[in-house]
């Protein structure tokens, strides 16, 4: 939409009309675009003969200022007058070695002109409108380049400002010389092998004769008597301290010795003929190659045993049937019998069963019978009624086990559960003074068939018992659940055949009910038992069961237990504290 010339805000462009609103179009250098001569606001065109008088007359200008400035000219040494010396003639060409060089630092220290040099024909012109030369730096980068490289520059470089290395000492060199024969002879470390091949070497002296002292071996001798005795002393003073009460350091440092290895091993045995490796110094002693000999060329197969896990897989169960399941099952199975004895009946093979008369039947079972006697009829059911139920008692007295078949059948059982594996039990119990409490432990460890025994302590009491894990299960609901370890009672009276009792309680007075001070019944609030060990073993440490046994001190305690190589869990029970 085109607007008036008065109301327009936009320089018209030339070649359009003044009305158009339209820019000024620019060049392709980023000029704009020169105005056509004629079109009003352009510039008078100027004619390229006064630009060209204009730029030769500052070439004359420029020319006579550099001669203004330049040193007078010095005439050749051809020129020079003929009378002159020769002195004369040195002097003249130094002065005018001089005056070249002192031209050549005054043109090297000149600035360069600030403003551009007047363009010629010849010269490139630069991108733009201004119509005018390019610098002479720019005109030509190689040529700027090497007038550069030329020229000094008097400011600072880098090599200017490069500190000054310090200049590092040289290092000495090693002297690797071989060393001297002298130096050799005395290194005491000087191994031939890897010397030098041309060290002359001292030759092998012989060794002398070494004699062994008068009373080496005697010495020995008494050392090894000594020692003997000593350890004979130490034997006797354990035995006295075990007996005394006081071998518990003791009997620490004993359950860390180390035994002494067999004169020959078991393997061996077949190996040697004899009771020592000492025999292996006679090669006829070695049975190896011998017709009797262990060792053959035939392959020996170990036993197929039979997996030990595969004896605690529990048999598997019966598939178990619903409640209308077993009766259906019940009923076709009384269908069944009954059928039978009908077919034997109507056989003749058995006579027909007699009615089964009941007090509640017996009117329409006997009918007229019943009316006419029916207190005869009565004491005839009664009668039946009794003779059945004896015959029903009679089958099962019949079924019934005797004590000896009970007792097998007990016996096989308690095997069955012993093949399934061997479980320990350890416990630790403060105080046995009840009699009941002795009496109930003895008791069931004999009917569950195991095997152990319970030792008493004034300290505490320590019970390990072993046998199969059904037995074990239930004696330890016993000593877990069944028996109140702080209740006590007034004991009863020992009977007058029964001395082990009354030796026990005239040996041990701490096992009596009564204390002994006040003579009342102990307090045995705090009385608790304690599980310490569960496990199982290959086998049966203990042959039978034990039972209670006294020990004063712990040193009896420990032999009592090294029988089945318990003695370890004498030490357990005694550092056993349990965090509630």
């Amino acid at each position: 939409m085109a607007s008036t010339p008065s109301s327009s805000l936009k320089r018209p462009h030339p070649e359009d009309d003044a009305s158009s609103d339209q820019k000024r179009a620019r060049s392709n250098n980023g000029s704009p675009r020169p105005s056509t001569p004629g079109t009003p606001g352009a510039p008078p065109k100027m004619d390229v003969s006064q630009i060209m008088a204009q730029a030769r007359a500052r070439a004359e200008a420029l020319k006579a200022r550099n001669a203004a400035n330049a040193p007078p000219a010095t005439t050749p040494a051809a020129s020079l007058p003929t009378g002159t010396s020769t002195s004369d003639r040195l002097a003249a060409l130094k002065a005018r070695v001089a005056a070249a060089t002192s031209r050549t630092s005054t043109q090297s220290t000149t600035p360069l002109p600030s403003h551009a040099p007047p363009a010629r024909e010849d010269m490139p012109r630069s991108r733009g409108g201004l119509d005018i030369g390019m610098h002479p730096l720019l005109r030509d980068d190689a040529q700027h380049t090497a007038a550069a490289g030329r020229a000094q520059p008097k400011f600072a470089t880098t090599l200017g400002n490069r500190k000054a290395q310090p200049q590092i000492p040289k290092k000495e060199q090693l002297d690797l010389t071989a060393p001297s024969l002298e130096e050799l002879k005395a290194n005491p470390y000087f191994d031939s092998s890897i010397g030098p091949a041309n060290a002359s070497l001292r030759g092998r002296k012989s060794r002398q004769l070494l004699f062994n002292e008068q009373g080496k071996y005697m010495a020995q001798g008494a050392a090894l008597r000594k020692q003997a005795q000593l350890e004979e002393m130490k034997k006797r003073i354990a035995e006295s301290a075990r007996k005394a009460g006081i071998d518990e350091d003791l009997d620490t440092e004993r359950a860390f010795l180390v035994p002494e290895p067999p004169a020959i091993e078991w393997w061996d045995e077949g190996l040697v003929n004899g009771d020592s490796y000492d025999a292996i110094s006679n090669p006829a002693n070695l049975k190896i190659d011998t017709p009797d000999s262990v060792v053959t060329i035939y392959i020996q197969f170990p036993v197929a045993l039979e997996p030990p896990q595969e004896r605690n897989m529990p048999a598997p169960k019966p598939m178990h049937l619903t409640k209308t399941e077993m009766a259906k099952k019940r009923r076709q199975q009384r269908k069944a019998n009954m059928q039978e004895e009908q077919a034997k009946v109507r056989l003749g093979l058995v006579p027909p069963p007699p009615p089964k008369v009941t007090r509640n039947n017996m009117m329409r079972v006997l009918g007229e019978e019943a009316i006419q006697d029916p207190t005869a009829v009565e004491a005839r059911v009664n009668r039946e009624v009794a003779a059945r139920h004896q015959t029903h008692l009679d089958a099962n007295s019949a079924r019934a086990l005797s004590k000896e078949e009970r007792h097998e059948k007990l016996a096989r059982q308690q095997a069955a559960d012993e093949s399934l594996g061997i479980h320990v039990r350890v416990y630790k119990i403060g105080s046995l003074a009840n009699g009941q409490h002795r009496f109930k432990i003895s008791k069931n460890a004999e009917q569950d068939k195991l095997t152990g025994v319970c030792i008493m302590n004034p300290k505490f009491c320590l019970l390990v018992v072993e046998g199969g894990a059904h037995s074990i299960n239930h004696y330890d609901k016993l000593m877990q659940n069944r028996i109140k370890w702080t209740e006590i009672e007034e004991p009863k009276a020992v009977q007058e055949g029964n001395r082990a009792a009354a030796e026990e309680r005239q040996q041990a007075k701490w096992l009596d009910a009564h204390d002994e001070e006040t003579g009342e019944l102990r307090d045995l609030g705090e009385n608790k038992c304690e599980l310490i060990f569960s496990g199982e073993e290959k086998q049966r440490a203990f042959r039978k069961w034990l039972g209670a046994r006294v020990c004063e001190t712990d040193g009896q305690a420990r032999d009592v237990l090294a029988r089945a190589k318990m003695e370890g869990m004498w030490s357990v029970a005694k550092s056993f504290k349990r965090d509630f």
